[in-house]
């Protein structure tokens, strides 16, 4: 597997929460003052247009979102069988730590603790993808 095989869940996730951000964005528009109000009056038909664009985007935002959801989870389940098949246990806790739920070197290095830094946790990562590609060709 290779690094950016890896990344790809950390890369969703970061997707997701963007999309998400725009969906409340969305949301607020569309209920932000000067948005239609559904009481049976008569009313300008661009407000309700408006209203009807926001609802279709908010609508679309929301199936990409849970299929990006959907993906997150096949990415995770994939990205957690591979890890389990690693032999060494703290190069199993350093992938886990970093490619699933996400962590910084030093963050990583902190909790597997045992006098490793930063340089040694990202070190050892690139060197078992190294030796695990060299040994596929």
């Amino acid at each position: 597997m290779t690094l950016k095989e890896l990344s790809q869940l950390y890369y969703l996730n970061r997707e997701i929460e963007r999309d998400q951000e725009r969906l409340e964005k969305l949301r607020a528009s569309a209920s932000a003052p000067g948005a239609p109000n559904y009481d049976g009056m008569p009313k300008n038909p661009s407000f309700e247009n408006r209203l009807e664009r926001y609802i279709a985007e908010i609508v679309d935002l929301e199936a990409i979102i849970q299929a990006k959801i959907t993906q997150c989870l096949h990415e995770r389940a994939r990205l957690e069988r591979y890890i389990a098949e690693i032999p060494d246990s703290l190069t199993r806790q350093i992938f886990q730590l970093r490619f699933i739920n996400g962590l910084t070197w030093v963050q990583i290095a902190f909790s597997v603790g045992g006098g490793n830094t930063e340089e040694g946790v990202r070190k050892r990562v690139y060197r078992y993808l190294e030796q695990e590609n060299k040994g596929e060709k």
